[in-house]
């Protein structure tokens, strides 16, 4: 896997430039195509044959699980959250093709996920089948490692990126949710013992629970790898929660000038749940901490169709 990186059009002081991970050859792009080809190699390991996956409306890795079930002819299961206030279940280009995929839809509230995983991996070992849960057990633990590596090795590919363009990053910026993107980067630069700083911008959970997550990743991923230098989580963990605009899924005015912006300025399509809301906070985070001077990845981790879906509602019009 290999993406192009290149300079943006910015007036903030800094070198800006962009990894399209978004432009990824498979189910659509991002970069839940390295994190999902992972799970699969660990599933196959595991002489596993059915899988299991969870998320929300606009997940998408799940969009990207079940295209790659279809693909290979895997059995696919989706475990779908909704909000206690949702008397419907969200209907988003996402899930339009996680059905058009033939993956089976399990709806549940957010308050009852444990049970939803630990009923739905019961009824299909009562069917014969040996099912795998992308999260490990039913608590969403116990697999943390497994997604991580997906960017460790991508970090590899960021250092060629480097040599081709002439320049080192001093900062890379990403959108956090799950924490596994965040936790491969910084895998990948204590690897290479480099002095780059890796900023997730949340998109969802707090800093204390997220930084929690991020911090298993990186010490199942090293400990994997044979790294035996020591691994300090309040230096290396910079994940930024001031920018979530109230929670997953929620975004206002301001997101949606940042993707109209950087769509007319750079060509970027960005979306208001996962990378809008992460550039605009990356610019607030800049602004913030006065950074000038530097050079600045922001990794473009996907989320074509909710771009669509954004533009379809009209959001992206002039205020």
């Amino acid at each position: 896997m290999s993406t192009p990186v290149y300079e943006l059009h910015s007036d903030n002081g800094n070198r800006m430039f962009v990894k399209r991970d978004d432009l990824l050859s498979f189910g659509l792009g991002g970069n839940k195509v390295r994190i999902a080809a992972a799970f699969f190699d660990d599933m196959k390991a595991k002489n596993c044959d059915t899988m299991v996956a969870y998320g929300s409306a606009s997940s998408n890795l799940c969009r990207v699980i079940a295209n790659r079930c279809a693909m290979e002819q895997i059995p696919c299961y989706i475990i779908c959250s909704q909000s206690e206030s949702e008397n419907t279940r969200e209907v988003t280009s996402n899930t339009r093709l996680m059905e058009l995929l033939h993956a089976v839809i399990i709806p549940c509230k957010k308050n009852a996920i444990a049970p939803a995983v630990e009923n739905t991996l019961l009824q299909l070992r009562r069917e014969g089948r040996r099912p795998y849960y992308i999260y490990g057990n039913k608590y969403g633990t116990g697999n943390e490692g497994v997604p991580a590596r997906a960017y460790a090795d991508a970090y590899d590919e960021i250092i060629g990126d480097e040599a081709s363009l002439g320049v080192t990053f001093d900062y890379i910026f990403h959108a956090s949710g799950t924490g596994a993107t965040q936790s491969g980067l910084i895998c990948g630069h204590l690897l290479h013992g480099d002095q780059k700083k890796i900023v997730g911008i949340s998109v969802s959970r707090d800093r204390e629970r997220g930084s929690s997550i991020i911090a298993q990743g990186v010490t199942s991923l090293l400990a994997e790898k044979g790294y035996t230098n020591k691994f300090s989580p309040s230096e290396e963990i910079i994940l930024e929660d001031g920018y979530r605009r109230g929670g997953y899924g929620l975004y206002d005015r301001e997101i949606l000038s940042c993707i109209r912006k950087e769509f007319c300025t750079n060509s970027l399509p960005l979306d208001p749940i996962y990378t809008g809301k992460a550039f605009l906070g990356m610019e607030e985070y800049l602004k913030d901490h006065q950074i000038r001077g530097k050079n600045i990845l922001f990794l473009h981790t996907g989320g074509t169709p909710l771009f669509y879906d954004c533009l379809n509602r009209g959001e992206l019009s002039d205020f």
